[in-house]
């Protein structure tokens, strides 16, 4: 078998590389408003917006400590970026509703994403995403199991 280059030092240097080159293209207005984990719970907080979620949803989703998602969220919510809003079947719960201006920055930055997004799939063909995709699942799987 060939010797490879490490893996995780590959994916570190990709994942190095798309930050830096996500910070250049996005505009000054968003970087000084949100942060990259602030802006992928936007994200999927808008995919999700006919559904109701719940912090212990951003912490299972994105694989975060309730601390963790507690201070974002806390944070968040003081910038204007989400609400708490009970929910009418459980009034220990509240769900995380977006407001217009997370609305406004979701939209700018996926405009962004799929900008850098054409760029980074840019000469490869389909067959190769697919092993691309196949892999990295291989991978996650690995990191996710208990063995």
């Amino acid at each position: 078998m060939a010797a490879f280059p490490r893996v995780g030092f590959e994916i570190k240097c990709l994942s190095n590389l798309i930050k830096r080159k996500m910070a250049g293209i996005m505009p000054e207005e968003v970087s000084r408003e949100i942060t990259g984990m602030q802006g992928v719970i936007i994200g999927h907080l808008y995919r999700r917006r006919s559904e109701d979620t719940f912090q212990r949803d951003i912490e299972a989703k994105f694989n975060i400590r309730r601390s963790t998602a507690t201070g974002i969220l806390n944070l968040m919510e003081e910038h204007g970026l989400i609400k708490r809003e009970p929910v009418e079947y459980d009034a220990r719960l509240k769900k995380l509703v977006l407001t217009e201006k997370a609305v406004s920055l979701h939209k700018t930055v996926s405009s962004n994403i799929d900008k850098l997004e054409k760029d980074l799939v840019r000469g490869i063909a389909e067959e190769e995403l697919r092993v691309f995709f196949d892999v990295a699942s291989k991978i996650r799987n690995n990191l996710e199991s208990d063995d």
